[in-house]
């Protein structure tokens, strides 16, 4: 790592090469190796400017935690144009910044509140008794996504928000879509045709849906979204369309990418599973799960002003990609950064949920379903084993196993 100012950009040949190796195949396997050739261009502040891109590329702990907390650091307001997909997404807090964010995430945290996530526990549980029961009577290897970590987030915020379980197939489609749209997946015709039927089946279920829960309030986060008002203002049905999705989506994915992939990181460290089996309710454990696998690779900023990282000078309108993975193993915050440790000090500091005006507003239910998760797994069945490789999804930002073979012992 060099101490330069970042003044001036080392030669970008092998970099640009690295920052390509991001969206390889390779890299949905394990990019900390990428990211630590990526590291390596850094200067003193993590941070690396690429000149054939006109961006920054932050890998450092405090350079990251810097742009999510400044208020000139834009999240990316989507380009709404014609589409269905365009139209869903328009409404999203994650794409509104200042005082339009201010006032959609002000009206959802009201009905989104500590009391709300803790009343879910018990949901929590139950849940993981039935699905885990039904995975140990299917005998064998089971696949964990399909069995754990694909229906539990699911099902958890579906009740929050008051849907039932014949709609879940179609809603856990819906999720799939809005991620692979988030996470910038290929493209291909194929694809951006179905994305585009999904938002349209969604547009047309929410479509009357605020006007008829203010009339007629049914249990649940709908109603309570539908409801909620703060000096006149309320979220309009397209507001409460894209801000439901929005929680179904983040609710979903991310929690269902951190199981599999905290199994995969706990078998290739087996001290970490035996500290677990001793200690299957340790406090540290969900907040160790999100700095070790980060569900959430990487996250982008626009800056509207000029600003000063560290020592180093950014020009407004400098885009700046956050690799929050390698920011969460940056060893000048967590030493020996690859191990699981369940009593490491500052384990909270992570950036699994970004910081600043976008912090998750899920993050408390994502660490309750971690938290419980993994206590029940450790507790049922302490004898779990990986039984084969798993295969990624192609999301490179969602990163996460499509499967995840197990044997529960």
């Amino acid at each position: 790592m060099t101490a330069s100012s970042g003044s001036s950009a080392p030669s970008s040949g092998p970099l640009l090469a690295a920052v390509q190796g991001l969206w390889s195949g390779a890299a949905l396997a394990d990019p900390h190796p990428i990211y630590e050739q990526i590291r390596g261009f850094a200067n003193a502040d993590g941070l690396v400017r690429l000149p054939e891109w006109n961006t920054a590329f932050a890998v450092g702990h405090a350079a990251t935690s810097a742009v999510l907390r400044s208020p000139a650091a834009r999240s990316g307001e989507w380009d709404h144009g014609p589409s269905d997909g365009g139209k869903l997404l328009q409404h999203m807090m994650l794409f509104r910044n200042g005082i339009p964010h201010a006032r959609l995430r002000g009206l959802v945290q009201k009905a989104f509140t500590p009391r709300v996530v803790e009343e879910q526990r018990d949901l929590v549980r139950s849940l993981l008794d039935e699905l885990l029961s039904d995975m140990a009577r299917a005998g064998g290897p089971v696949d964990l996504v399909a069995g754990l970590s694909g229906p539990l987030p699911g099902r958890v915020i579906m009740r929050m928000l008051g849907l039932r379980g014949a709609d879940e197939e179609r809603f856990l489609g819906w999720s799939a879509s809005v991620a692979e749209l988030l996470g910038g997946a290929d493209r291909s015709p194929a694809l951006l045709a179905r994305i585009e039927a999904d938002a349209r089946e969604m547009r047309g279920y929410f479509r009357d849906l605020a006007d008829e829960l203010r009339v007629s309030p049914q249990p649940g986060l709908l109603s309570a979204l539908a409801a909620v008002e703060d000096g006149g203002e309320r979220l309009s049905g397209d507001e409460l369309l894209s801000n439901a999705v929005l929680l179904l989506a983040a609710g979903h994915e991310t929690t269902s990418n951190l199981i599999p992939g905290g199994v995969l990181a706990l078998s290739q460290q087996p001290g970490a599973w035996a500290a677990l089996l001793n200690h299957p309710r340790h406090p540290g454990v969900a907040d160790e799960l999100l700095r070790h696998v980060s569900p959430v690779q990487l996250d982008g900023r626009m800056l509207t002003e000029a600003q000063t990282v560290g020592e180093t000078p950014l020009p407004a309108g400098t885009p700046v990609q956050l690799l929050l993975a390698a920011a969460n193993r940056d060893p000048q915050v967590f030493p020996d950064p690859e191990r699981l440790d369940w009593d490491r000090p500052n384990a909270s500091r992570h950036l699994a949920f970004a910081a600043g005006p976008h912090y998750c507003l899920g993050a408390s239910l994502a660490r309750l379903e971690i938290a419980e998760t993994f206590a029940a797994l450790a507790e049922r069945f302490p004898d779990l084993r990986v039984s084969a490789a798993p295969h990624y999804k192609a999301n490179f930002v969602l990163r996460g196993p499509q499967e995840l073979w197990v044997t529960l012992g």
